[in-house]
């Protein structure tokens, strides 16, 4: 059975009004695969602590427009980016256990 728009975009998150700040540690932040991402920014109005933001564009010499990337020091682990990424365009961003992404990649994220 086909969905209806507003079926459809009912996972879709709210563009927050105002951004907020992080009050606690989350157990789980937001993981951008920037060789899968697009570089649409279609995440970056929908996190709440607008932290979102484009990769360096001398990052990537083979790429027109840049990938986005999390700063995870701020993420809130809220999902609003996956939300917004996996309904709107194209799946590029997931949620990862914050011990597993701190041993990953070698920080601390408080």
């Amino acid at each position: 059975m086909k969905k209806g728009k507003r079926e459809f975009y009912s996972t879709v998150p709210r563009i927050p009004r105002a951004i907020i700040t992080k009050k606690k540690t989350p157990k789980i932040v937001a993981e951008v695969d920037e060789a899968n991402c697009t570089g649409c920014q279609v995440c970056v109005p929908f996190c709440p602590v607008d932290c979102i933001e484009p990769v360096p564009a001398d990052t990537y010499s083979d790429v027109a427009i840049p990938p986005v990337h999390v700063r995870h020091d701020e993420c809130i682990g809220c999902s609003a980016c996956v939300r917004a990424c996996s309904q709107l365009t194209w799946d590029a961003i997931r949620m990862v256990d914050k011990e597993v992404f701190e041993q990953k990649h070698g920080v601390t994220i408080e």
